[in-house]
């Protein structure tokens, strides 16, 4: 069952985004379950045994309120008990019909007639139904635009290239998040100049299983240049199990927004789940052959779960390779080329994140990079 973990639940006192959802049974057992799945989604339903304003509420703080109806609610879980009861009710989506035995063939002929969408049987069902109850307590939108950022081969740039684009987001007026999947590589929040600023790091997630709270993620992790980053700490733990990098990168493109994740070049089984959640991944090469070479085998393995890669060739290509070239060896399209920016070392030693003079090179690549991909209503950032 997916349980809210101690990153996942919802702030005190915060009301539900999108509504409460409704329950009709009038089966005891069944009713402690389905309670029991919306506090593990952060949700406070309310119940009815029929539906409301055509049979007798259940009573109490949960079945009185008032204008929340068969109609209003924004998803409705129906018992297989109470199915016949809810037969003339008007036609509208978000029904489930909900039991523990459904293996009576007429339960799919009672769903019909329900208009539900689907028939979830519990407990194996218990996952699915949190998270589609989650959808309703956090108001779950238009999913956030996925970026992944990879080396073609060390010291590629990419997770210089990674903290720009999510600056160059942020500062654009995207709600952003920056998540360093890449254990080895120093720490994004060191790019950024937030290493000692508070908030949970991946060691944190370590033990998250099921759905973790896309807004409780947000306001847990540090912010820095007004996006939020999720990094390892100073300590020694490299390993983030694949079920947890997947609840939350899952969480992250929830909120909406923009995510940015920098990633390692070893593609294994944790890395594979966020390459499977990304709308696009930029792989940067160094215009040279020994570094195409490299991301040839680097290419290899990410196309082999991501659905969309793309080239971003650095600096200057040799005479007889230029970055429309390196693209074709590699078997991908061109995202674009960035210039070395002379100087940008050092300015990042001094305290200034990567992106953040907005007339150099990198951050006109990164704003021309989202007017393209998050169209042109986007104005560059300052």
């Amino acid at each position: 069952m997916a349980v809210a973990g101690s990153a996942s639940g919802r702030a005190a006192g915060a009301e539900p985004a999108g509504g409460r959802p409704l329950i009709i049974t009038e089966d005891p057992l069944l009713l402690d379950d389905l309670l029991r799945l919306c506090a593990a989604a952060g949700a406070e339903p309310h119940v009815h045994h029929a539906v409301p304003g055509q049979g007798v509420g259940s009573g109490g703080s949960n079945g009185t309120a008032a204008g929340i109806g068969w109609e209003s609610a924004p998803l409705v879980l129906v018992g297989d008990d109470a199915a016949r009861r809810v037969r003339g009710a008007p036609r509208r989506g978000g029904v489930f019909l909900v039991g523990r035995e459904l293996d009576d063939p007429l339960v799919w002929q009672r769903a019909v007639e329900i208009g539900a969408e689907e028939v979830l049987r519990l407990p194996d069902a218990e996952s699915r139904l949190v998270d589609r109850i989650a959808d309703v307590v956090e108001g779950a939108g238009r999913p956030a635009l996925a970026v992944g950022v990879i080396g073609g081969s060390g010291g590629a740039g990419a997770s210089t290239l990674a903290c720009a684009l999510a600056l160059r987001a942020a500062r654009g007026g995207e709600r952003t998040i920056l998540i360093d999947g890449d254990p080895l590589g120093g720490g994004m929040d060191v790019l950024l100049g937030g290493e000692t600023a508070e908030g949970l790091r991946w060691p944190d997630f370590a033990g998250s299983r099921g759905r973790v709270g896309a807004g409780a993620l947000e306001e847990s992790l540090p912010e820095l240049h007004a996006l939020r980053v999720l990094s390892w700490d100073r300590g020694d733990r490299v390993v983030v199990p694949p079920t947890a990098m997947r609840s939350v990168v899952a969480a992250a493109r929830r909120r909406g927004g923009v995510v940015v994740v920098d990633l390692p070049r070893r593609v294994d089984e944790a890395v594979a789940e966020v390459l499977a959640q990304l709308d696009l991944v930029l792989m940067v090469v160094p215009g040279e052959l020994r570094a195409v070479a490299a991301a040839g085998r680097v290419a290899a393995g990410v196309r082999m779960v991501a659905r969309d890669v793309r080239v971003v060739v650095r600096g200057r290509c040799p005479g007889g390779l230029d970055a429309e070239a390196v693209a074709g060896l590699l078997g991908a399209p061109l995202a674009g080329e960035v210039p070395v920016e002379v100087g940008l070392p050092g300015r990042v030693a001094e305290g200034e994140p990567p992106g953040g003079q907005g007339r150099g090179a990198l951050a006109r690549f990164c704003d021309g990079f989202w007017q393209r991909v998050l169209g042109p209503a986007r104005g560059a950032a300052a």
